[in-house]
């Protein structure tokens, strides 16, 4: 028995239509004819290549790059704004956690 199939991106403009009318998930996918699970998926797909191109997280395709693969400035600076956008937030945790360690043991009268 052959499978059917359809690429869910094609059906992306009807599927986020009928979410913002309030269409539950399994009523969509009557609709459309796909597996609550493969709508699922699609939509945390869609959502996490939304999060990151807000973020200026640039994206890129799976697997080796081709040998005629030239990264652009743009993504070497995204790259790197990124980077230091982890390190702050690093910074910023231990300096709390040391913060919280210090009162810990101001209260409990040790130095």
């Amino acid at each position: 028995m052959p499978r059917s199939y359809r690429n869910i991106k094609m059906y992306e403009k009807e599927i986020f239509e009928m979410r913002s009318k309030g269409v539950v998930k399994r009523k969509i996918c009557e609709a459309l004819g796909f597996n609550l699970k493969q709508l699922t998926n699609f939509i945390t797909r869609y959502n996490t290549a939304q999060r990151k191109a807000a973020a200026g997280i640039a994206l890129m395709k799976k697997g080796r790059p081709s040998k005629d693969y030239v990264i652009s400035e743009a993504d070497k600076v995204n790259e790197l704004e990124y980077i230091l956008a982890r390190k702050e937030s690093k910074i910023r945790q231990l300096e709390m956690e040391n913060e919280l360690m210090r009162d810990f043991l101001s209260h409990t009268e040790r130095k």
